[in-house]
């Protein structure tokens, strides 16, 4: 994301604000015609096409779990990494190089306490690959690459080169990490702040117990079915964004600045091949501010932006109006799906939202609030929280490699894309349940019931 958006937004909000009533008059029928269509095309989706994907994504065998992640399951390797030298690795640049080409067999890293400092990149050669750390005592990835620094040929990085960690491999699991862009908090207006603290484009993922952390672009949630269980994200603008089909629950998402925050920029769109099925849900979240800024819950990065909000607790920051079309003319019509059901806090009423925002009922609810929406049955399994098996590598000369050399840029990936445009950028913590992600999850997280 790369414009001067922060000015645009404030004006948007006053205009959005003024105009509310008359919006919120029209819904019924908007509801009427082709949005009330995405709501139906919705509905279908979900009973009819979720049965024939599970069914292909267990291989027609009626096993509950896909065949190739089962045998990887049942094959697990452990290397061991710590950054003062009590492992196999000092660096988890150094424990990926070890990992075959090809593998297919679950290989944890078990990354001991302490601050690596370096670019990590999973290519997605090497799937079945977990991060596994201590949520109390945990391991923080961090770098301070931005948008506008210099790669080796001297031309900006851009968002996806400003990624800390980088995971492009399938089935990839995370417990207890924090993902950490730290780079200094980009000023309103300026231009290449994007700070990527996580960038997941491999699909089948999931991340536990995990702080991601940064400012402008923090999670690029890029491509690909992915899970989000009790994590924290803290950022500024679009701080989560991409084409992924994710589904979040029991995550704390915090904003950190003192101007306008927007949470999502989703880029469902007709004109990207694939994305049209791709969307973000939220359920059991809570939102809130921590630099007294207001909040936009998303803004329409494709003309069928997708995003659901269900049963989170929302702030007073959260603005009335809830959603900003951004760039999108007739979001009306366009195919952007905005929907929040049985929300709570003094930031929810869905009866003040922008009025091609829906306030969903129960069967169109449905489709979004489970585990169901990602097809996770099929390889969602518990989080990674026992003891993990001896390590069974014996260092190689690659040990010794420095993630200094860890490149300035992630190789370009096999789908590409840029990200939207704004400004402002880093920052940091948050979580939610079980076992907890650093010091300041047990500070900030509150039960929810449903």
């Amino acid at each position: 994301m790369g414009c001067n958006m922060a000015l645009p937004l404030l004006l948007s909000m006053a205009v959005l604000a003024s105009q509310r009533h008359t919006l919120t008059a029209a819904a019924p029928a908007a509801a009427a015609g082709a949005f009330g269509s995405w709501v139906t095309d919705n509905q279908k989706d979900f009973a009819i096409n979720q049965a024939l994907y599970a069914k292909k994504a267990v291989g027609n065998t009626g096993d509950t779990i896909d065949e190739r992640l089962a045998k990887a399951e049942a094959n697990k390797t452990t290397y061991i990494v710590d950054p003062k030298g009590g492992g196999d690795y000092t660096n988890i640049t150094a424990a990926i190089a070890d990992i075959p080409e090809g593998n297919t067999g679950r290989v944890i890293l078990d990354l001991k306490p302490g601050v690596y400092r370096e670019k990590v990149f999973l290519n997605l050669s090497k799937p079945y690959v977990t991060f596994k750390a201590d949520p109390l005592n945990p391991a923080i990835i961090a770098w301070n690459d931005t948008a506008a620094t210099p790669g080796k040929d001297g031309k900006p990085v851009g968002t996806v080169g400003s990624t800390t960690c980088a995971i492009e491999s399938d089935y990839f699991v995370a417990y207890g990490v924090v993902f950490k862009n730290d780079a200094p908090l980009a000023k309103p207006g300026a231009k290449g702040g994007q700070a990527v603290a996580l960038r997941v484009f491999g699909t089948k993922a999931a991340f536990y117990n995990c702080t991601i952390d940064g400012g402008q672009d923090t999670l690029y949630d890029h491509k690909g079915l992915h899970y989000f269980k009790d994590c924290i994200i803290r950022g500024s603008v679009d701080f989560i964004f991409g084409f992924g089909r994710s589904f979040y629950e029991g995550c704390d998402i915090i904003s950190i600045v003192k101007e306008v925050a927007v949470l999502t920029a989703q880029q469902r769109t007709k004109t990207i091949e694939g994305a049209i099925e791709s969307g973000f849900s939220f359920k059991n979240c809570s939102i809130r501010g921590e630099g007294g800024g207001q909040i936009f819950l998303g803004r329409a990065w494709g003309d069928s932006s997708r995003v659901v909000y269900a049963y989170t607790e929302m702030s007073k920051e959260v603005v009335p109006v809830g959603w900003d079309g951004w760039n999108i003319k007739q979001p009306e019509s366009s195919g952007i799906y905005y929907g929040e059901f049985k929300c709570s806090g003094p930031g929810s009423d869905a009866r003040k939202r922008i009025g091609w925002a829906l306030d969903l009922t129960e069967s169109q609810a449905k489709p979004f609030i489970g585990t169901h929406y990602v097809f996770g049955d099929s390889w969602i399994r518990p989080p990674p929280t026992g003891s993990s098996p001896p390590s069974s590598k014996k260092p190689s000369s690659s040990a010794a490699a420095s993630p200094a050399d860890s490149p300035a840029e992630s190789p370009s990936s096999s789908f590409e894309a840029s990200s939207p445009e704004s400004s402002e950028a880093p920052a940091s913590s948050k979580a939610s349940s079980p076992a907890k992600s650093s010091e300041s999850y047990s500070k900030d997280k509150k039960k929810k019931e449903l």
